[in-house]
């Protein structure tokens, strides 16, 4: 087995410079903001916001570097406020003995409170640090607004396997990895490597590392065979988080899968989650929502589908219940769509907040007591039953002083067709009473 070094083979490959940087061309290509602060030695404060294994800390690295600046990490995870201030101290120490600036770089900074965050703002202000943070959370959520306004937001995406793929090839070519080294890698073996690590540069180097040490030597070669990949490769590694982004994004992406009528697309998402450990119960309680939310009357079948996909998963659990769960997600796919009742609900969740408590009728109220049919309570209330088709004509059912806002408006699809025709009938009664 190869001698193993002692530094991690990650951080041993950390790019030195923007031409051994792969990936993240929408920020680099000539011309981009963040690469023209690079070529122009311009520091700038700012948030980086993207996967795990993008290059968030190696762009702060590359940016301190071009402008020979004092790089000073913390991570949100280990520090507290006491570092924070020793921090600033030590960049208030360096710009007044050498006249450096001070670029303090903050890993997973949307784990710090709001009290940790706003400990910074009066030294970004004053300049006594260039303040760069690093997330994978979206920081309109988690960061403070006060910090978001003093930084820019760049927006660091997966690596595609082409990328990923080059720094593999990198790690093996170059000295720092194992340049120094006879490696027998075959080219499909990289290619799994690449596409295994899921858009994260660091885990196909932990990969590579793994594979390395696992591997024999023959007459001072590294064999890395199919056993040896195998034995890497063996757990899953697709990216899934239960609370942050990827975790919404997904659950997003299913949803509006299932709204455009796209049972593939809403079946690939659904597996995804699944494939990355999500709870089936979550994902049941969305899609009941979805079938009041985008289908609604339009096919009433279908809450009662996604319901009863629910109670199948909970008499028979995994994995036999998710196939129920399947079969909901593509009925709704596939069903008539209508956001009629969801509009409709919240105009009238608007109505009655910008309304208030406006009184019940007098003919609509209960009168179980006579003194309350003494205050009129009931009074000249019109039994839908006892009227022409069970329907009291020309009758309101609104506060005295509200006009009739009209929410429910139903879509010419699905059921929704025959309930917008009734409903347009009733109407043309209730005109004609009151005529």
């Amino acid at each position: 087995m190869p001698a193993r070094t002692i530094a991690p083979l990650a951080d041993r490959m950390r790019p030195q410079s923007i031409a051994q940087f792969y990936g993240q061309q929408h920020l680099l290509e000539a011309g981009k903001p963040l690469r023209s602060a690079i070529d122009g030695g311009v520091l700038h404060s700012m948030i980086l916001w993207g996967p795990p294994g993008t290059g968030k800390t190696t762009l702060a690295r590359l940016l301190a570097q071009r402008v020979d600046a004092l790089f000073l990490s913390l991570s949100a995870v280990l520090s507290g406020v006491k570092d924070i201030r020793d921090a600033i101290e030590q960049a208030r120490m360096h710009r007044q003995q050498l006249g450096q600036p001070t670029v303090l770089f903050v890993d997973e900074v949307h784990r710090f409170n709001k009290s940790q965050q706003d400990a910074f703002l009066p030294h970004v202000e004053q300049g006594t640090v260039t303040f760069m943070g690093a997330t994978t959370e979206n920081p309109s959520f988690q960061l403070n607004n006060a910090l978001l306004s003093r930084a820019r937001v760049y927006v660091l995406k997966s690596l595609d396997q082409n990328s990923i793929r080059k720094v593999v090839d990198s790690a093996l070519a170059d000295v720092r990895g194992y340049g120094g080294h006879k490696v027998n890698l075959p080219e499909r073996y990289r290619d799994r490597i690449a596409a295994a690590a899921d858009g994260d540069a660091r885990r196909a180097l932990n990969l590579l590392e793994i594979a390395f040490d696992l591997a024999e030597t023959s007459d001072g070669e590294v064999v890395i065979d199919q056993s040896v990949i195998e034995n890497v490769l063996t757990e899953g590694l697709r990216r899934f988080d239960h609370s942050g982004d990827v975790f919404y994004d997904q659950i997003s992406a299913l949803h509006k899968s299932v709204r455009g009528s796209n049972p593939d697309a809403a079946l690939y998402w659904f597996v995804r989650m699944l494939d990355g450990g999500c709870d089936p119960v979550y994902i049941l309680r969305r899609v009941a929502r979805m079938a009041s939310e985008d289908i609604g009357n339009a096919d009433p079948r279908a809450l009662t589908l996604a319901l009863d996909a629910w109670n199948t998963y909970d008499r028979l659990g995994t994995p036999e219940g998710e196939l129920a769960i399947a079969q909901a997600i593509i009925y709704l796919s596939c069903a008539a769509k209508s956001n009629a009742v969801y509009r409709a609900y919240n105009e009238a969740v608007a109505d009655v907040k910008k309304q208030g408590s406006l009184g019940v009728p007098l003919h609509l109220r209960n009168a179980p007591t006579w003194l309350m049919k003494k205050l009129d309570h009931g009074k000249h209330y019109r039994y839908a039953h006892d009227e022409p088709d069970a329907y009291a004509a020309g009758e309101s059912y609104f506060p005295d002083d509200m006009a009739e806002p009209g929410y429910y408006r139903p879509v010419p699809r699905g059921l929704e067709q025959k309930i917008a025709e009734k409903l347009a009938y009733l109407r043309s009664l209730d005109k004609k009473a009151r005529e």
